[in-house]
């Protein structure tokens, strides 16, 4: 049976990648007005919202969302969600109307088509640069205004399928920090057990997902960085750990 499953799954995953270079063809007379000033950035936001609504649901995924506390309009935050499927940032997109800026990685610019757009709206950054990293903070200060938020996965990759929260990197925090604006932890259950980096594994479904209370950054200093870290952690990981769905597929036999 398992086998038989092979070629659907397959067929199903080709799909994924039909879908978004086609629609970013077809989208792309807009993104390049909405890429050429900075004051189009509310413009882009909403055209890559629809997208983001577009590439989910044509997957055959739905969301299901749990928010704790929700984000106010004209206020910035710092989103830190785990990471663990390709579909991880158009959720955190869908989930939020309020202009959001990634910090990503350089190397996803070298994508044909999606690069393009993305070295013209992500802030990348090269880990291993000291002078990168310090780039990163003077370009979110043009940016974190009038409520635009940022967006990190502060694991900073894709944990290999049995872990189950890799250690954070410092950068969101240490921004959130310097900025401050709250950390907003969200718990993406399902992401890694439908749609992870495995292309034999996965099959349309619901993604569950938790938008927790903010962390308060505000009157925190540099020497408080690790805690904060910690905290978030802690809230996201208790979410997991406790989650019988994420935990049997982390576990599950090789």
């Amino acid at each position: 049976m398992k086998y038989i499953k092979i070629p659907f799954l397959l067929i199903w995953r080709l799909w994924f990648y039909i879908l978004m270079f086609t629609t970013i063809i077809l989208m792309s007379p807009l993104l390049i007005i909405f890429t050429a000033k900075e004051d189009y950035y509310h413009l882009l936001w909403k055209l890559v919202r629809i997208w983001s609504k577009v590439l989910i649901y044509g997957m055959g995924f739905r969301l299901d969302i749990q928010l704790d506390q929700e984000i106010e309009s004209n206020k910035s935050y710092m989103f830190c969600p785990n990471h663990a499927s390709l579909m991880d940032p158009f959720i955190l997109i869908v989930l939020s109307k309020n202009p959001i800026v990634f910090v990503g990685k350089k190397e996803l610019a070298q994508i044909p088509i999606f690069g393009f757009f993305y070295k013209k709206t992500v802030i990348m950054v090269d880990r291993s640069s000291i002078r990168s990293r310090k780039r990163v903070f003077e370009m979110a200060k043009k940016r974190l205004q009038n409520g635009v938020s940022m967006a990190i996965f502060p694991e900073g990759l894709v944990p290999t399928e049995d872990v189950i929260l890799a250690p954070f990197k410092k950068g969101a925090f240490s921004l959130a920090i310097e900025f401050q604006i709250p950390i907003v932890p969200q718990v993406y259950f399902d992401c890694k057990r439908l749609f992870s980096w495995d292309f034999l594994k996965g099959k349309p479904g619901v993604f569950r997902v938790r938008q927790h209370q903010f962390i308060a950054t505000k009157g925190l200093e540099a020497k408080d960085m690790k805690p904060l870290q910690q905290k978030t952690f802690e809230v996201i990981y208790e979410d997991l750990v406790n989650d019988n769905k994420y935990m049997k597929d982390t576990n599950r036999k090789k």
